[in-house]
């Protein structure tokens, strides 16, 4: 890279004419910092994308995966990564209020979609409300093989009633990236709303988001 010009290199021309004017490659070298010997950080970082199926797919990849079998890939470029893509999924546009409200089951998925969005393998999201259905807090309950995922209705109960919610709304992901539910996802919908009628708690909705879309699930 030093033998590029300054006026050439990934952070100048971003300094000057913004991020948008960089290719992938050269925005994926300033998260990189540096190369490795014979292999600058613009080349490392274009043999990262093509090395695991273009941009899409290195963003959804494991923090440990990133590197594996690539000299120059330690942990703090293996760190920036991933938490860069992150970073770009939540930062999704501010909502019109200053608090998010779920008023049906487009809006629990949205809400639940920054951090489920991505994934190769599949996570819970509990959307915890007041009784207007304001959001008090979204949490992530649980992380999941990539074939099956974990939905334990006593620990959503007990992480609302913590929060001190009033009803809730849970979401998952299907890393296949097929929304379509599951005889399973059936089942615990139908265990949620009794779970949640047993002790007074509003059941919102349960919805499987993923990058594409989202359905909702309904009981059995």
């Amino acid at each position: 890279m030093r033998d590029v010009p300054a006026r050439d290199r990934p952070r100048e021309r971003l300094l000057a004419r913004g991020a948008e004017a960089l290719s992938d490659r050269e925005l994926l070298a300033l998260l990189l910092g540096a190369g490795v010997p014979g292999q600058d950080a613009v080349e490392l970082a274009g043999r990262l994308i093509v090395r695991h199926g273009g941009l899409y797919e290195l963003s959804r990849l494991p923090a440990h995966e990133l590197g594996a079998g690539l000299a120059g890939i330690g942990p703090a470029k293996t760190a920036r990564v991933p938490a860069a893509f992150q970073l770009g999924r939540r930062a999704a546009p501010p909502s019109p209020s200053s608090r998010q409200r779920v008023c049906g089951s487009a809006d629990l998925a949205s809400i639940a979609a920054p951090l489920l969005h991505g994934l190769r393998h599949e996570r819970v999201v509990v959307v915890v409300c007041d009784g207007a259905g304001t959001v008090l807090r979204t949490s992530v309950l649980t992380e999941g093989a990539s074939d099956r995922s974990l939905l334990p209705v006593r620990d959503v109960l007990a992480l609302v009633l913590a929060a001190g919610g009033a009803s809730f709304g849970v979401a998952h992901n299907h890393p296949t990236g097929r929304a379509d539910p599951s005889e399973a996802d059936h089942r615990a919908t139908t265990r949620l709303a009794a779970g949640a009628a047993a002790v007074g708690l509003r059941f919102l909705d349960h919805v499987v988001v993923t990058d594409g879309g989202w359905r909702r699930v309904q009981a059995e």
